[in-house]
């Protein structure tokens, strides 16, 4: 998978949360809204790299391959560019407060309709929302 795939993923993945959620599938939405999100940060990753380059340390692409939403954007170099602009902007702080405890594990996890909507508004806020400000970096 390239940048573009992934940035691609990010818009499929949010799409079929809001879907699902119309749908009443609490638990699926949750879980693909998050996926949207890693998909988009992958995509910030996949920026960093240069097909001509020595890959990565071995360790550092254990962290590309992560599920963890803070190990990625750590990973992707995001971390002081998201807590500043959350500094500034209390509605974006608090819907990374939301998103960061968005785990792979919730593939397992039964979630509420009030869950699945907080995740999936905190993530496609026009204004606010985690995953415009992705796209801004990808």
């Amino acid at each position: 998978m390239n940048r573009s795939d992934f940035q691609q993923l990010a818009d499929v993945r949010i799409d079929e949360a809001a879907l699902l959620l119309v749908e009443g599938k609490y638990h699926g939405a949750y879980y693909l809204a998050g996926y949207a999100v890693e998909c988009g940060l992958k995509a910030c990753l996949a920026k960093l790299t240069d097909r001509h380059e020595f890959p990565p340390k071995p360790k550092s692409i254990h962290d590309y391959y992560s599920h963890e939403i803070d190990k990625l954007v750590k990973t992707a170099g995001l971390t002081t560019q998201r807590d500043a602009d959350a500094a500034t902007d209390p509605e974006l702080e608090a819907n990374w407060g939301i998103v960061k405890d968005w785990t792979e594990e919730s593939r397992y996890e039964r979630k509420t309709q009030a869950q699945a909507q907080q995740l999936i508004a905190a993530i496609t806020d026009a204004a606010h929302g985690v995953l415009p400000w992705i796209k801004q970096r990808w």
